[in-house]
């Protein structure tokens, strides 16, 4: 899968937990405070995307991923 596919289902799940439309998702986003990310949708981010790509983000990658950005190249890093 390439980069720019994951950038692709990144945002959908993004919009998806937090319901919000697509044009409010940059890489530089922050799921806090760009997006408004509560602590519960924060859990749900990192299930829905364990569920989307089949992978397993423990306590502490999860914790390091704060931007959209920083989701996609976990993802990308984690499929290689």
């Amino acid at each position: 899968m390439d980069r720019e596919e994951i950038q692709k289902r990144v945002t959908q799940v993004v919009c998806r937990v937090l319901n919000i439309d697509e044009e409010m998702v940059e890489p530089e986003s922050h799921f806090v405070f760009d997006l408004g990310a509560e602590s519960t949708q924060s859990v749900e981010l990192v299930a829905a995307f364990e569920a989307e790509f089949g992978i397993d983000m423990d306590e502490e990658a999860a914790l390091k991923v704060q931007t959209v950005g920083d989701a996609v190249d976990f993802i990308a890093d984690y499929l290689r």
